[in-house]
C-alpha cells in the first residue's frame, strides 16, 4: 500500500499524460463536429427557403411542367408529316423495323405505319359512333381470322344415387365460326399547297377524314354486310319465328300488324321481343334501331300512361327502354312492311369484331393532279358468333 499509492498520485498530477491528451483532444472534436452540424442545419434550412420560393414563382408564372421522359414517338411523327405533306419517305425508311410496315403482296407498294397518337384518334372515333362496334365485343388479332369456338348445347345431367348405375348423359356441340379479316380503304385527297401550308394541320385534317369514312363503312357492313369483301351483319342471317327457332338463325317476334305496330297495345311487342331473349342474355342486353324508329317507339306508353323510354340520368348515359339501353344505329333499317327495324340482345356475346391494330396510309401525288390522294387501309371483319344472344323485331302479321 505504502508503495503504490504515492505511484497512483504521482500519475494523477502528471498533466501530460496521454490519457488527458486524448479526453483534450476528443473534446475538441465534439465540440467542433456540433459547430459544423449546427452550421450545416443553418445552411440546409435556407436551402429549403429558397426552394420554396422558386416553386412558388413557377406556379405562379404557370410554366410547364419539365419533362422526365423523352418522347419516344418523336422521330416516327416527324417523320410521318414530313412523308404526308412532301412524299418524302427518308425519315420512315431510317425506323426499325418494327416501326416501319409495308404491304406483304408488293413492297415497293406498301403503306407506311402512321404514328401512335393519329391512330389513337381514328380508334376513339370508331369507339364513339353509334354502330354495332360500341356495344361488340372487339378482338385484336395479328393474323388473318380469327376462330371463335361456340359450346351451343348443355352436357347432361341428372340425379345418381348411391347404389344405382350411372346412364351415360349427352355431350356437347361444339361449333366453330370462323371470322375473316377484309381490307377497309378511304382515299380523301388534299391540295399540295394546302399541304405546303404550316399552318395547316395535315394529320389532324387526315385523321378526322379517314375516321369519318371508316365509321361509315363499318356501320353499314356489321349490320347488313353480305360477308363478301365485307365483314357480315347480323341482319343477313335467316331469321325464324322465335317459337321454332334454330342455330344459324335469328328468331324474331311480330309486331301483329304489316309495316307498323299494332293498332292497339302496341307496346306488346316491346315486351315480347324483350322476353323472348334468354335471362343469361337478357342482364346485358340493349335495343339497336335508327332515329325514325326511336322516335315511333318513345311515345309508346305503358297501360298505366307512362312513357316507356326514358332518357338518360347523367351526361354520357344512353336513353333507355324497358330499363334497357338503347343504341339509335342509323344503318337500321326503317319501319315497312316485313321490316326487321328493332333488334335486341347481349351484341358482347352474340357479334365479334376482329381487327388488325395497325392502319396502313400510301401518298400518291401523281393520280390526281394537282391534288395529293392519300389511300389508307386497315384490316377488320366481324360476324355473329352466338345466335342465341340477339333477336329481332318483325314489323309483319306473323
Amino acid at each position: 500500500m505504502t508503495k503504490t499509492e504515492p505511484m497512483a498520485r504521482t500519475g494523477e498530477g502528471l498533466s501530460g499524460s496521454p490519457a488527458e491528451m486524448v479526453r483534450t483532444a476528443l473534446a475538441g472534436f465534439i465540440g467542433e463536429f456540433n459547430d459544423y452540424q449546427d452550421e450545416m442545419k443553418v445552411k440546409l434550412q435556407q436551402q429549403e427557403e429558397r426552394l420554396t420560393m422558386l416553386d412558388r414563382k413557377s406556379l405562379a408564372a404557370g410554366r410547364p411542367a419539365l419533362s422526365t421522359s423523352a418522347d419516344e414517338g418523336a422521330p416516327h411523327r416527324k417523320a410521318i408529316a414530313a412523308y404526308l405533306r412532301s412524299g418524302d419517305d427518308d425519315g420512315l425508311r431510317g425506323l426499325p423495323v418494327e416501326s416501319k410496315a409495308l404491304n406483304t403482296q408488293v413492297s415497293a407498294d406498301g403503306g407506311y405505319l402512321i404514328n401512335p397518337e393519329m391512330a389513337e384518334r381514328i380508334q376513339g372515333v370508331l369507339r364513339s359512333t353509334a354502330s354495332v362496334r360500341a356495344v361488340a365485343n372487339v378482338v385484336n388479332i395479328e393474323a388473318s381470322s380469327f376462330d371463335v369456338v361456340i359450346d351451343r348445347t348443355d352436357i347432361g345431367s341428372g340425379w345418381a344415387t348411391e347404389l344405382a348405375a350411372l346412364t351415360e348423359t349427352t355431350t356437347p356441340t361444339l361449333e366453330r365460326i370462323s371470322i375473316k379479316l377484309f381490307e377497309l380503304a378511304a382515299m380523301p385527297k388534299a391540295s399540295q399547297r394546302l399541304l405546303d401550308d404550316a399552318a395547316f394541320d395535315v394529320e389532324g385534317w387526315l385523321a378526322e377524314r379517314i375516321a369519318n369514312r371508316f365509321a361509315r363503312a363499318e356501320a353499314g357492313a356489321f349490320v347488313s354486310g353480305d360477308g363478301v369483301d365485307k365483314p357480315k351483319g347480323f341482319l343477313t342471317y335467316n331469321k325464324c319465328a322465335n317459337a321454332s327457332w334454330v342455330w344459324g338463325q335469328l328468331g324474331y317476334v311480330p309486331t301483329g300488324n304489316a309495316g307498323d305496330f299494332a293498332t292497339t297495345n302496341a307496346s306488346d311487342a316491346i315486351v315480347d321481343l324483350v322476353y323472348s331473349l334468354g335471362a343469361e342474355y337478357r342482364a346485358n342486353g340493349t335495343f339497336l334501331m335508327n332515329s325514325k324508329t326511336a322516335g315511333a317507339v318513345r311515345k309508346m306508353k305503358d297501360a298505366d300512361g307512362r312513357f316507356m323510354w326514358s332518357d338518360g340520368l347523367a351526361l354520357g348515359e344512353p336513353s333507355r327502354l324497358m330499363g334497357y339501353p338503347v343504341l339509335v344505329a342509323e344503318d337500321m333499317p326503317d319501319i315497312g312492311a316485313n321490316a326487321y327495324a328493332v333488334a335486341f340482345g347481349d351484341f358482347h356475346a352474340g357479334y365479334t369484331v376482329v381487327e388488325r391494330p395497325d392502319l396502313r396510309i400510301l401518298r400518291d401525288p401523281f393520280s390526281a393532279k394537282p391534288n395529293v390522294l392519300f389511300y389508307a387501309s386497315k384490316r377488320v371483319g366481324g360476324d355473329v358468333t352466338d345466335f342465341n344472344a340477339i333477336k329481332l323485331l318483325k314489323f309483319a302479321v306473323s
